[in-house]
């Protein structure tokens, strides 16, 4: 079977729009070539450590690859991608270049491509993200690895917006809590929240791919008796008062239901989201604030922003 290699030359802060663009439209996974990824400070302890050709990577910005196949479809498919993507500044992303590139391969080729890519990398003080096919032997006596499939669907753990909320959720998630996690994608914040001990999570997704994928990644890291999937918009299905919501969607979205988010939180219960570029860090601020939060801590990493928020008294 011949599939065709898409590959779009855009911004930092377009990538992850553009990756869910291509998952959208019916790619299995992602690879990422990051113009940052070879001058990254790294250390050799965590076994994540490989050698990076700098010919690899472009040399500005990024380019996000997707494999599609070669059928009657496509054209309209690329167009649909092409228009997607052409529509990305409305929301206030800058696409840059945008350069589209497409090729042929063979089926063998790109179904183990983009491994290469994707190694073990320790994202928090306890966390080290594991793909399946890959063998590793835990550093420290309290590490907590999660083991995931990047290729069943959108997220493998490691870009900036996860790694902040992995971070937070370390942090702020304590045994008995109860968690909502809102567009859990492969549900890695949903695992890392019931390895920290939280009672019950709730892993929402709207894309009926996303949700099997989490349920798949959820069953192999053996916390499916604590995580609990379910397809649905945004908050639409909840009806209890969780300790903490989570969300790593686009600032847009956040801020489309961050009220619904106020309504179901106790006082002092928790909102953290990600997935925010950072020209959009005072919009949000702003929003959470008026919608009754304190903002009790923001985190930059390269181009995204996180926010923890405390939903203060009446």
């Amino acid at each position: 079977m011949k599939w065709s290699e898409i590959a779009i030359h855009t911004t930092h802060a377009a990538t992850e729009a553009v990756a869910n663009i291509f998952h959208e439209a019916g790619a299995s996974g992602v690879i990422i070539e990051d113009s940052k990824e070879p001058h990254l400070p790294r250390e050799n302890v965590f076994g994540e450590i490989y050698e990076l050709d700098k010919n690899d990577f472009p040399t500005e910005g990024v380019i996000v690859k997707a494999y599609l196949p070669v059928n009657s479809f496509l054209i309209e498919t690329m167009k649909d991608i092409e228009q997607a993507i052409a529509d990305l500044p409305r929301y206030g992303l800058d696409v840059g270049l945008n350069k589209i590139k497409t090729s042929e391969v063979d089926e063998e080729d790109w179904a183990t491509a983009w491994k290469q890519y994707y190694h073990p990398v320790k994202i928090s003080g306890r966390f080290t993200i594991v793909p399946t096919w890959e063998n590793y032997t835990p550093v420290e006596s309290d590490e907590l690895i999660v083991e995931l499939d990047p290729g069943m669907a959108f997220g493998t753990g490691t870009h900036p917006t996860t790694v902040m909320c992995m971070q937070a959720l370390e942090k702020y998630v304590h045994n008995g809590d109860t968690v909502v996690d809102v567009g859990t994608g492969s549900g890695v914040l949903s695992i890392g929240a019931a390895m920290l001990g939280a009672k019950s999570v709730y892993a929402l997704d709207l894309d009926e791919v996303a949700v099997a994928a989490a349920k798949e990644n959820i069953r192999l890291n053996h916390v499916d008796g604590t995580v609990h999937v379910t397809q649905g918009n945004l908050l639409e299905s909840i009806d209890f008062k969780p300790n903490i919501i989570i969300a790593n969607i686009l600032a847009d979205v956040i801020m489309s239901f961050s009220q619904d988010a106020a309504n179901l939180l106790p006082e002092d219960g928790l909102f953290i989201v990600s997935g925010i570029i950072e020209e959009k860090r005072d919009e949000v601020k702003a929003d959470l604030t008026e919608k009754g939060f304190e903002i009790i801590e923001s985190v930059l990493m390269e181009d995204w922003v996180a926010l923890i928020a405390k939903k203060k008294g009446e």
